[in-house]
């Protein structure tokens, strides 16, 4: 295998689509380093695995030799990205983004070698780009070839308002692409169209168009929604190593397979090598902690991720907890989620069907059969908190993993 196809190997592991392959081809056959663009508008202060699928991908360009430019959108984020969104969203202030910011460039530095990463903002040419530029820049695109992008398409034919200031969003993302003279950018697919935007804004201005490679977006723990901190079915990257290791191994076993391949560094051929153990009667759990640990030594270190595993099997293992435990969501109320309470665990236990009542669960605990990730819970007001994942049992034979969301 050439030096060309092992890249285009390395660089097309897991992705969605590469537009166009044949130019990328051509691009590494040139012999320079490319410049490799990943955006991303620090509209929350943490970041969680899903986030990461494409700092993975970033990474391995890195690690085969090609420049990292991680742009963050300082200027783009006080606009609001309208992708996949079915109504306005409200801008956020310069002073929320950079707060953001500052927290994203720690954590994306757990992934990329801050060395050899590029950290831009875009304010730096969008400010200076003026109401006279941006105007310029708003006559190379036109309304109808802006409702072809599906969730603005769906927005207008439902007759649901569309502000002026969300067109301007993809211009100014594609924009960022003229002022890095990228030569790739990577998204998720949910950012196609605000990266097409960028290839065709370089042709525009002259410049050579660059590749685009979409990565997937990650379902959530329980699938099949995709990940996300309101929904409770996510890996928060800076969460305890304990937490990380234990939501990991809660992933049923088919989606296991699904984390590797966006997530693990692990080469190619023993990802196959351990697909090829479970075709022949192996355990899923067993690669299951393997992941899990290669996660957690990702964002916390190998010692943190010894200690991990040895509490998971303290608390699980040896308790010999079934594998197909019913997963069960259940949501916080209202009046609790504004103040942080979370939910009592006795309305979890009810909740999750793994008692017919709140008194029974009282009973439960007071006769000391309910345990809580293996450990027996004596306190009747203990709550649970918005975001945990649980493993709750009664008795010897009831089990559920619940999500508090």
């Amino acid at each position: 295998m050439s030096d060309i196809d092992n890249q285009l190997k390395i660089i097309k592991r897991g992705c969605d689509e590469l537009i166009v392959e044949a130019e990328l081809r051509e691009k590494l056959k040139a012999g320079r380093r490319l410049r490799v663009k990943l955006g991303m508008d620090p509209t929350a202060p943490d970041l969680h695995l899903g986030h990461t699928v494409v700092i993975n991908k970033l990474r391995q360009f890195q690690d085969l030799g090609h420049q990292v430019q991680f742009l963050i959108g300082d200027f783009t984020g006080m606009i609001g990205d309208p992708s996949g969104k079915n109504e306005t969203r409200p801008a956020l202030s310069r002073e929320q983004i950079l707060q953001n910011a500052k927290t994203y460039q720690d954590q994306v530095f757990k992934i990329l070698d801050a060395n050899r990463t590029e950290i831009l903002f875009n304010s730096k040419w969008s400010d200076e780009l003026g109401a006279a530029g941006l105007i310029r820049l708003a006559g190379k695109w036109t309304v109808a070839r802006m409702l072809e992008r599906d969730d603005f398409a769906k927005r207008y034919a439902a007759r649901q308002p569309i502000a002026i200031h969300e067109f301007l969003y993809p211009l100014m993302q594609g924009f960022d692409s003229v002022a890095m003279k990228s030569d790739v950018e990577l998204g998720g697919t949910d950012q196609k169209f605000n990266l097409l935007v960028g290839r065709e804004l370089q042709k525009d201005y002259g410049q050579p168009q660059q590749c685009i490679l979409t990565m997937p977006l990650l379902e959530g723990l329980r699938g099949p929604e995709k990940m996300s901190k309101s929904l409770g079915n996510y890996v928060g990257i800076n969460e305890p190593p304990e937490t990380i290791f234990g939501k990991l191994m809660s992933i049923s076993d088919e989606l296991m397979w699904r984390y590797i391949d966006l997530l693990s560094f692990q080469p190619i051929e023993s990802v196959e090598k351990w697909k090829k153990e479970i075709a022949e009667g192996g355990n899923p759990r067993d690669i299951k902690m393997r992941f899990a640990g290669e996660i957690v030594t990702r964002f916390h270190g190998p010692r943190a991720a010894e200690l991990a595993l040895a509490d998971f099997e303290a608390r699980f293992r040896h308790g010999e907890l079934p594998d197909n435990m019913p997963e069960v969501t259940v949501k916080v109320p209202d009046a609790a989620r504004k103040t942080g309470a979370g939910i009592a665990v006795t309305k979890v236990l009810k909740e999750s069907q793994l008692v017919a009542s709140a008194s029974e669960a009282l009973r439960m605990i007071e006769q000391g059969g309910v345990r809580l990730n293996g450990e027996k819970v004596t306190d009747k007001g203990l709550s649970v908190k918005q975001g945990d994942t649980v493993v709750l049992q009664v008795g010897k034979r009831k089990f559920a993993r619940v999500t508090i969301a």
